[in-house]
């Protein structure tokens, strides 16, 4: 990536998400995912790395909230982004 490239930012309320599918819409929105997004965690992993244009920095606030709504779920939403994070170096996650 050139220096001169500008990281979009862009960002998710965890307050609002208090379910699965409100994570799938959060991140369908933040993300600008296509159409066919499946709302599942092996379609999000194929749009992170082959439809989400970078460089892309993803700020997910209110995360304890988040947490608690979810419970396991929101764990395995934080580690397949981890994941992404870890497989481009154009996209990176930040919990609040």
């Amino acid at each position: 990536m050139r220096a001169a490239e500008r990281w979009k930012r862009v960002g998710i309320d965890g307050a609002a998400v208090r379910s699965l599918d409100d994570a799938y819409s959060a991140l369908a929105a933040a993300l600008a995912l296509p159409a066919h997004f499946g709302r599942n965690l092996d379609a999000l992993w194929d749009a992170l790395t082959g439809d989400v244009a970078g460089p892309l920095e993803l700020r997910w606030d209110n995360t304890a909230a988040t947490r608690a709504a979810l419970g396991a779920d929101f764990e395995r939403l934080v580690a397949l982004l981890r994941e992404a994070e870890a497989a481009r170096k154009d996209f990176r996650l930040l919990l609040r």
